[in-house]
């Protein structure tokens, strides 16, 4: 029988954990495998690689590519700003024999959703609340204090999306909360625990 491959995509407001989870649940499914987005920015600093971090396009690259209909989804974030999802990522990973595991903004997550249906699975990741999120925002240290005021009003946008998902994971105990993901894809993709 044929390997029919699945999606489970991960969508949140920015400092909900939705990156800590994804990276768990690489980490201990080898059948699991990430997809790399591609986008029209500038490397950030040395730590990140083309093919890696992200496949790094020009503008013009980006754009012939939506031409040649090779994306899934993608979105122009601001001017000049691309980012989505090759449809030869999907088939690179599901050709190794593993699912795909997305951590993507909220519309990105939808269109694949939209796209590929009853072969993805979207979990919105919740905060218990606002000021939860802030205040996981602030504690990591990497942010401006425009940047959180940013992320902050995007989150209520995001929020307005979450009952277009198919799970909504409240990640309010991190230990718990890696543990309902797991469970999430062993059933999704019909692991079976002996």
């Amino acid at each position: 029988m044929a390997f029919e491959g699945k999606l489970i995509i991960f969508c949140a407001p920015s400092g909900s954990g939705k990156t800590t989870i994804v990276k768990h649940l690489l980490a201990n499914n080898s059948d699991l495998g990430f997809s790399i987005s591609a986008c029209t920015r500038d490397k950030r600093g040395r730590n990140e690689e083309n093919g890696k971090d992200y496949y790094f396009l020009t503008p013009e690259e980006f754009k012939a590519r939506i031409d040649n209909d090779e994306f899934v989804e993608w979105e122009q974030v601001y001017e000049g700003a691309f980012y989505g999802t090759l449809k030869s990522e999907i088939e690179r990973i599901w050709a190794q024999g593993k699912h795909v595991i997305f951590d993507v903004d909220v519309k990105g997550g939808l269109s694949l959703k939209r796209y590929y249906q009853e072969r993805a699975l979207a979990v919105f990741v919740k905060v218990p609340s606002e000021e939860e999120l802030e205040k996981r925002l602030r504690g990591r240290g990497t942010d401006t204090e425009e940047s959180i005021s940013r992320r902050l009003f995007k989150v209520k946008f995001e929020m307005s999306f979450q009952d277009k998902f198919d799970k909504i994971l409240l990640n309010e105990d991190l230990d718990k909360t890696l543990i309902e993901a797991q469970k999430l894809y062993d059933e999704f993709v019909g692991h079976s625990k002996a």
